[in-house]
Parts: C-alpha cells; structure tokens; sequence
C-alpha cells in the first residue's frame, strides 16, 4: 500500500509495502518548526498510525536543512497581544506540545527518527521522545532557550530521559550545538552515519523491526515506558505480569514454537 499525500502538504506520509510509515516534516520555509498546525498534523497522524494494524514501524523525518527549529516563535510573541500576555495561548501551545511528545512515547507502534540538518529546542524534544533516533554526521542538536532568556524546560523533560544528568544540564545550561556525533556518545541517539547512508540505515532498522510481530512490539514499548518510572521492585512485579500474559499470547507460543523447530515463525499480531 501507498499512502503518500501531497506535496505541498506540512506533513507528508508515506506507507510501504513493508507496513513502515514515513512522517515528513515538510514546511521547510519555517525550519519544520513546531507551529499549532504542525502539531496538530502531527498528533492526527501519530494517533491514526497508532490505530492502523498497517503501520508496523512509523520514521519521523523531515525535508530542508533543519529537521526541526522547536516552537514557532513568531506565532509564539503573537500571542502576546491578548490582554492576559499571552498565558492563556502558551498554556495551551505547551500543553498541544506536551501531548505531541507523549502520543510518540504512547504509540504502541515503534518511531525512529532520521534526523538531517539541525533540531533544536522542542526539535531536539522530539528525537528524543522517539523510541531510536540515527542521525546524519553532519546533524546537529541544541537546547538554545538560554541565548533567549527563555530556560528549555519542556524539552529538558525529553532529554533528562535519555543522556546522563551531566550532559543534559551542559546541552542546557550552555545551549551549545552538540555534533551528531558527540549526540551517539551520549545516548541521544543510537548513532551518527554517513548523510549519504542516513536514510538507506533507518530504512534497514524498521525493516528489522517492522519483522517482528506488532503485539510484541507494542506490549514491550509500554512496558519499557511504564517501568521506568517505577521503584525497582515495583518495577519487577509489573514487568513478570507483562511477561506471564505475553506468554500466553499467540505470537509468543507460536515464536518459540518455531524456534524450537528451527522455522521461520508466523506472526498473527496477536
């Protein structure tokens, strides 16, 4: 199936035969900022690719020279005219952003970002809400609030998720880009490739997980999310009744079933 949208469209789509679905940011004259369009775009396609049986893998990449410059700041001082300052619209921006963020965390299907170019700011929130991230060599990241006296709050939520208090309080603090090279020493994403190579090696990474059966991948991405956030024996209660029903799940006896026998396994997704 093929599923691509215009091209004049802020946010394209793509679905292969493969069941991997490309989300493109494409409003490339703003540096695929994160405007209330886009992100509305944005939440509409994760949560109908949630819902898709289709879609198995979904690659979040973006058109231009940024892969995404955070939130809108024009849009975001427009809002300054109300008569509140503004606190009524960025309360609602924030939390339309916070949403986004979470419905990528929350989507039962895996979501890899390629990122090109820069991704900065709520840019650099969104590679790090996604499950694996691979990025171009010449790929930069930055959390820049404080050139504008404006601390990176939310993306700092994202991001103290996945590299070490030390190197998130720098990337912070500082606001200083961070080499997509230096980003895969920290952990913000799973590695730094070739430009030339960049979509060729996401593609080959859905591909693999695209393979798996989809039941499996969505019991294991909850249940990474949720553990986390729990005391470890906690944690181990929940993840042993994660593992007891996925025992009991088709895929599962039909998976070691077909390993025992030294077969390829037939997913059913269930």
């Amino acid at each position: 199936m093929n599923d691509t949208q215009p091209i004049n469209a802020i946010l394209e789509r793509d679905l292969d035969e493969d069941g991997i679905l490309r989300l493109t940011l494409n409003d490339v004259a703003r540096r695929n900022a994160l405007s209330e369009a886009m992100l509305a775009e944005l939440g509409r396609a994760l949560t109908n690719a949630g819902n898709d049986p289709e879609v198995r893998v979904i690659v979040l990449a973006a058109n231009g020279p940024a892969f995404c410059a955070g939130h809108d700041l024009k849009e975001m001082t427009a809002g300054r005219d109300a008569p509140d300052r503004g606190r009524t619209y960025f309360t609602q921006v924030m939390a339309q952003c916070s949403a986004v963020m979470q419905a990528v965390v929350n989507c039962p299907k895996p979501v890899i970002a390629e990122v090109t170019g820069v991704a900065t700011a709520a840019g650099c929130q969104l590679v790090a809400s996604c499950d694996l991230a691979v990025a171009a060599e010449s790929a930069r990241f930055s959390t820049p609030g404080v050139h504008i006296g404006l601390f990176c709050s939310t993306p700092m939520v994202a991001l103290s998720r996945n590299v070490a208090d030390k190197h998130a309080m720098e990337m912070l603090l500082t606001g200083d880009m961070t080499p997509a090279a230096r980003a895969a020493e920290i952990g913000l994403v799973n590695r730094a490739v070739a430009d030339e190579a960049l979509t060729a090696t996401v593609m080959e990474m859905a591909r693999k997980v695209a393979s798996k059966s989809s039941m499996t991948l969505a019991t294991g991405k909850r249940a990474y999310y949720a553990q986390r956030e729990m005391p470890l024996a906690a944690a181990y209660d929940y993840a042993s009744t994660v593992m007891v029903d996925n025992m009991l799940a088709h895929d599962a006896e039909e998976g070691i079933g077909a390993f025992i026998e030294k077969r390829a396994p037939a997913w059913q997704d269930k």
